[in-house]
């Protein structure tokens, strides 16, 4: 474990059980949200190139977002 963490955790332990649950929590998610993306790089590089090309031959509209 970096020193970084580990700092964060011994401050971390001197919080209340409630705090400690909610930066655990906190955690989690951001790991979860990291997996999420991981390897969705190609995917989306894709989905980028074919919105570009409807746009390049006239297949998309704009979006009336209320402006």
């Amino acid at each position: 474990m970096v020193d970084e963490l580990k700092h964060a955790m011994e401050r971390a332990e001197k919080l209340s059980v409630q705090q400690q649950k909610a930066i655990a929590q906190m955690i989690l998610d951001e790991i979860s949200w990291d997996n999420t993306f991981i390897g969705s790089q190609d995917k989306l590089a894709s989905l980028a190139e074919e919105a570009l090309a409807e746009f390049k031959v006239g297949k998309t509209k704009p979006m009336d977002l209320g402006k």
